[in-house]
């Protein structure tokens, strides 16, 4: 057991000692050993935060990993740490700001490094674009899973009800729709409800598109097309882990407005959730737990529901989002048990 440990988490055990080395130095150098010692307890919180947020996210990879080549998962790990850590905590978040502040990329990234608090409050005016499409994206995650006319083990009572809704065509999309379309119409700033309009469909649009790339290869003995499915594959993961990421930047700007102390740790978080991914899918958890990825799905509802409200501008703490999700995979793991002591019991 301890060699399995070692192996799916050394590579994160050594991202986590080089992101505190980061922010001690990042910190001895703005501010002396205080604000090192400081610094180094933030990302530290930061990770933590980041994993309980992703948690959920870790078994829904593992979900779509399980079917993907070894090679392919090794792709995830490697490159998609950097596309995790580079791309999706600290050049999306600045894409975002640039695209919708109207600022220079470069021009951004000269605030967050120089002006926190400027690039902060610019992030902050995209926080209604940012929730929309996440939490498009994200609905549309959970509700592709639940509404499925082939989903035959159910965990809670809604979902055989939910299942067979999949008789109506694209009822995912309409649903998605009618709840962005009524929140953006009560809840949102008239000023504001253009911007929510587009990032909401390009969420949709991006999970369909991705999605659709998959149905492409998902077909029995597709030997030939392997790369190409695993693709596929790969690529949705990755959107899958910028819808996650989105709400995790923003939080962690109300414990620190240091860009560099947010990307260490978030980085960390990232890296620990890919961790959890392969060691889920190595170690067959998801056949053992039956309704652990019902449980995931349930939180990444409840986080889809919690960024499409905050449109409004109100604003829920990340421990509560991540407790939710937390509380969903303890409530699906032991119901899993219980299943399964059920089976193994006499009569």
């Amino acid at each position: 057991m301890n060699n399995t440990i070692r192996k799916e988490f050394g590579f994160a055990g050594i991202i986590t000692v080089v992101a505190v080395a980061l922010a001690m130095w990042y910190g001895f150098r703005t501010g002396g050993w205080e604000r090192a010692l400081n610094d180094m307890l933030i990302v530290l919180v930061l990770g933590v935060m980041e994993i309980s947020l992703s948690f959920d996210n870790a078994v829904i990879n593992a979900s779509v990993l399980k079917n993907m080549s070894a090679k392919w998962q090794q792709r995830f790990l490697v490159w998609g740490i950097l596309i995790a850590v580079v791309g999706m905590r600290l050049v999306f978040p600045l894409a975002i700001v640039a695209i919708s502040s109207g600022l220079g990329f470069f021009e951004v990234g000269n605030l967050a490094l120089n002006s926190p608090e400027q690039y902060a409050l610019e992030l902050e005016k995209s926080a209604v674009t940012i929730s929309a499409f996440g939490g498009v994206f994200l609905l549309m995650v959970a509700l592709n899973y639940f509404i499925d006319t082939e989903k035959d083990e159910h965990w809670l009572m809604p979902e055989s009800r939910l299942a067979g809704l999949a008789r109506v065509e694209a009822v995912q999309v309409i649903i998605a729709m009618v709840a962005l379309m009524g929140l953006i119409f009560t809840v949102v700033p008239v000023e504001q409800r253009l911007a929510a309009m587009s990032a909401g469909l390009v969420g949709l649009l991006i999970y369909l598109a991705v999605n659709a790339l998959g149905g492409l290869f998902d077909v029995d003995n597709m030997a030939a097309k392997a790369g190409a499915a695993g693709f596929a594959s790969f690529m949705y993961l990755e959107v899958l882990d910028a819808s996650f990421s989105l709400d995790g930047v923003i939080g962690a700007f109300a414990i620190t407005k240091e860009i560099v102390i947010i990307s260490a740790g978030l980085a960390i978080g990232a890296v620990f959730v890919r961790s959890i991914t392969l060691f889920l899918v190595h170690q067959g958890t998801l056949a053992q737990y039956r309704f652990l990825e019902h449980g995931a799905h349930y939180g990444i509802l409840a986080l889809s529901l919690i960024m499409l409200y905050s449109m409004s501008g109100a604003h829920v703490p990340e421990v509560v989002t991540g407790l939710i999700g937390v509380a969903f995979i303890v409530a699906s793991i032991l119901a899993s048990l219980a299943a399964n002591r059920r089976e193994k019991s006499p009569g």
